[in-house]
């Protein structure tokens, strides 16, 4: 089984930019479409961005088109996501897993997630 870890999580100011880094161990994850998803206390957790294999297609909840991207380097094992102009309501923790495609559904485990934090 792959292990996940996220990271590059904070506390940023409205408006401001964070990359967050999921990085892959114990088998490669080129062969995988791969999510972002997050979570607040209270509520289910949502899908936030899915990538292909090779990177050259991308999917984005309504709430983050145009301000997120996801990304990936195969080559480090590793995905990606820039979020820019961060608004409140970006707060929660965020995780990366596997995901099925078509539907962008986790498939993998669970990683400790990072947590970002949009201050106004």
């Amino acid at each position: 089984q792959v292990q996940l870890a996220e990271s590059g999580g904070g506390l940023v100011q409205v408006g401001g930019s964070l990359r967050l880094s999921c990085l892959g161990s114990g088998r490669t994850l080129q062969r995988n479409f791969m999510g972002w998803f997050r979570q607040v206390p209270g509520k289910e957790r949502e899908f936030v961005a899915g990538i292909s294999e090779g990177g050259d297609s991308e999917s984005y909840t309504d709430s983050v088109q145009g301000r997120f991207t996801i990304s990936r380097d195969n080559a480090r094992n590793t995905v990606y996501l820039h979020m820019t102009n961060l608004k409140p309501e970006d707060t929660a923790v965020y995780y990366c897993n596997i995901v099925s495609y078509p539907g962008f559904r986790p498939t993998g485990i669970w990683g400790q997630g990072t947590q970002v934090t949009v201050s106004s």
